[in-house]
């Protein structure tokens, strides 16, 4: 959405001409996309947009060691967050 420092929506214009269904995943503490910005951009595109924040995430998934979760904790969450939202749509 933005680069680190530098907040912003003005990358995201161009969503509201996205016709299919999307799925953000986001880690809480990614600074690539701050959420006090996110979250309006995606109230915007309505109900085609879905969001699935992964608690204690940065920008590449990776959580805090104090989470006790692994990489693979992770990766597993955000598969079966796929799959579900995929299943959905089918």
């Amino acid at each position: 959405l933005h680069p680190p420092g530098r907040p912003g929506d003005s990358r995201a214009e161009h969503l509201a001409q996205v016709r299919i269904p999307m799925l953000f995943l986001q880690g809480d503490r990614d600074e690539f996309a701050d959420l006090k910005l996110l979250k309006p951009v995606l109230t915007r595109l309505g109900a085609g947009a879905t969001l699935h924040l992964v608690e204690g995430g940065d920008h590449s998934f990776k959580v805090l060691k104090r989470t006790g979760r692994t990489g693979d904790d992770v990766m597993t969450e955000l598969v079966t967050t796929i799959d579900q939202w995929a299943s959905k749509l089918l």
